[in-house]
């Protein structure tokens, strides 16, 4: 964060600074965790469900922040820091990040979508490093906390920005929008994460469509071709479509699956043809390389520079992370998060991977309201169907997995905790054996793919 008065911070939010004085610092960061206060920072008290931010604001002060933002004022203000008073807090985090934001007149993607939003974001972001020096949202920084917090992390160093932001009901893309303000607009597609709050695919459409409402004029939306839904988007934009579909105005084409050794594909524009390596597993990838080269193309890439972009993709996190252990055996670590999607798509990968054996980690997946049972009981059946060797169910919503699995004649155990599977994990995992691990971030299921690589520390 480049630094700011706190005289702009003020201005900036709309607040009042209680105790100011000539020599207070400038701030070149902005915390929201006391625990985690950088020193000269200003501290920002987030109020959530269950805690009050302000609650630790002489904390957060004690521990070296120059001062705050607060709804809230403490009983007594310490003269050697400063107090800036405003009506909400998040909404007073918004202003500055979108005040900040205006300081750059760099090129913003912002990209959401049910499924593939961080391969998407860090495949874009691979392909812009090829030319550009650019900011991406860090991890999962992609809600009302973290898309602040990832555009202050921009400096005059950086010549792009890669925004990925989430949702999980009506508003919630359309609030973060208003900070980023787009040049170009990813949607990587519709699929039913967060069902259970939007009440239907449509109802995610509509929710994600509202990345439109703050697309710059002259702006660029970039869609997955092959999806249904966003095929009867009409914007009024300059819309690239990308995909394997002939409409596709970004096609792919000749893809090669490689297994976990990732992907080949040849991709079709007006401008070229490009023959991309991706080294990541999954058919999958290709929309992700797709619409990178649709953006590389708009923002004035090269062939070669969009050609190595690709080459350099590293997934982010427990995204089909790959992990080679002893005597073959291999685990596909997929376990950041899960939905129907996202679970096919890693079956899939996992069914075409060479190996002696198959085994399939599945847990619960959530927020999808009235498709749960069903949505479970399927991914069971096409486990089975796919051939999978063996499967574990592991969670309470899983037992419909089991169902599945067992009902479509596949192999399967099912265990309420993850603690009860952990023993049965270690006894699968043989020699020549892939293992996919996939649930819901919720299920913590990256806790077992650490236990099953100590065991060959």
């Amino acid at each position: 964060m480049q630094p700011m008065t706190v005289k702009e911070i003020a201005s900036a939010v709309g607040g009042v600074w209680w105790n100011p004085r000539e020599d207070a610092p400038e701030v070149t960061a902005v915390c929201t965790d006391s625990r985690r206060v950088a020193p000269g920072c200003l501290f920002l008290p987030w109020v959530g469900e269950k805690f009050d931010g302000h609650d630790f604001i002489d904390t957060a002060l004690a521990a070296g922040a120059a001062g705050c933002l607060c709804a809230r004022l403490p009983r007594e203000l310490r003269p050697d820091k400063f107090y800036i008073k405003v009506d909400d807090t998040r909404l007073a985090f918004k202003a500055l990040a979108s005040a900040y934001r205006d300081q750059f007149h760099i090129p913003f993607v912002q990209i959401t979508g049910s499924v593939g939003k961080t391969t998407t974001k860090e495949m874009i972001a691979s392909v812009l490093g090829a030319k550009y020096r650019t900011l991406k949202t860090p991890e999962n920084f992609n809600n009302d906390i973290g898309t602040p917090l990832t555009l202050l992390g921009l400096g005059p160093e950086h010549q792009a920005a890669v925004i990925e932001t989430g949702m999980n009901h009506f508003g919630e893309i359309r609030y973060l929008g208003e900070m980023v303000r787009p040049d170009i607009a990813v949607i990587s597609n519709i699929g039913d994460a967060h069902i259970e709050y939007l009440g239907s695919r449509e109802g995610i459409l509509q929710a994600k469509c509202e990345i439109l409402e703050n697309l710059k004029e002259g702006g660029t939306l970039v869609l997955n071709g092959d999806d249904a839904l966003l095929n009867t988007v009409e914007s009024g934009f300059s819309t690239i479509r990308c995909g394997k579909s002939e409409h596709c105005d970004v096609r792919v084409t000749d893809i090669a699956d490689h297994g976990v050794e990732g992907i080949t594909c040849k991709v079709v524009t007006k401008k070229g043809i490009y023959a991309l390596s991706i080294p990541a597993p999954g058919e999958h990838m290709v929309y992700s390389a797709s619409m990178a080269v649709a953006v590389g193309e708009v923002l004035g890439l090269s062939h070669e520079e969009i050609v190595r972009g690709v080459a350099s993709y590293e997934p982010a996190g427990s995204r089909m992370r790959v992990v080679r252990l002893p005597q073959g055996r291999i685990i596909l670590d997929d376990c950041y998060n899960a939905n129907p999607q996202s679970v096919t798509a890693a079956l899939e990968v996992l069914a075409k991977t060479e190996c002696d054996r198959k085994v399939a980690v599945l847990g619960d997946m959530g927020e999808l309201g009235a498709l749960t049972d069903q949505a479970h009981y399927n991914m069971g059946a096409l486990a089975a169907m796919l051939g999978i060797d063996f499967v574990v169910a592991i969670g309470t919503k899983a037992a419909k997995i089991a169902d599945g699995t067992a009902q479509s004649g596949g192999a399967v155990l099912h265990f309420a905790t993850k603690e009860e599977a952990a023993a049965e994990l270690a006894q699968q995992l043989r020699p020549h054996t892939a293992m996919l691990v996939k649930a819901s971030h919720a299920m913590h299921f990256g806790e077992l793919v650490a236990e099953l690589q100590r065991g060959y520390d």
